[in-house]
């Protein structure tokens, strides 16, 4: 590890939410994983009708939780604490977080089964890597947002309000809002038309 990494002063965990190297093997960044890593097992055991229990873990969980929120076991989160929920979120079967960095999952957003949000990353430069140092970006979710099943959303990627990703997509870069995008690497096919500039 270079002096100029050492020199910043600031925590690991700082580190990391400001988006510089970081090192994730160090206590405070391992505790935290070991702590999610509880709470995603308590979560994951279950059964449906436990809805009490689940909010109870959600909120034990994430960084905030919204109203009327519900996620289908099972999930798996990095860390968790990153993660903020908007009012009425539901994420279906299967879905992972690595949330190294803020993930922020607006009201009424859906996630299908299968979609993986991964606000971790590497340096390309192998040297560094070797170190043991890692990377992460912030990924902002809007409202009303609808994304398919096993779709990838890569680190520092924001997708607009009411915007629907499709199935199997990777989202490489920002999607804007009112669209429809698919593909690897997403693209958008589709523009929304706006309900208000309709007559009644």
């Amino acid at each position: 590890m270079d002096n100029q990494i050492k020199s910043t002063g600031k925590s690991e965990k700082e580190k990391m939410l400001a988006g510089e190297l970081y090192f994730a093997m160090g206590e405070e960044l391992t505790n935290l994983r070991v702590k999610s890593s509880k709470l995603n097992s308590e979560f994951n055991k279950l059964e449906q009708n436990e809805t009490e229990k689940r909010e109870d873990i959600m909120k034990k969980l994430f960084g905030s939780v919204g109203k009327n929120c519900y996620i289908t076991p099972p999930i798996q989160c990095d860390y968790g604490c990153n993660t903020y929920l908007g009012d009425n979120v539901y994420m279906n079967f299967g879905c992972v977080i690595l949330d190294c960095n803020r993930i922020e999952i607006g009201e009424g957003t859906l996630l299908a089964p299968n979609v993986h949000l991964y606000a971790a990353t590497h340096p390309t430069d192998p040297d560094i890597r070797k170190q043991g140092l890692e990377l992460s970006l912030p990924i902002k979710i809007g409202k009303n947002v609808w994304i398919g099943g096993c779709a990838i959303i890569l680190p520092g990627v924001t997708i607009g309000d009411n915007t629907t990703i499709g199935a199997g997509s990777v989202v490489t870069k920002d999607i804007p809002a009112n669209v429809v995008a698919v593909g690897n690497p997403c693209r958008v096919i589709k523009k929304l038309e706006k309900k208000e500039e309709k007559e009644v």
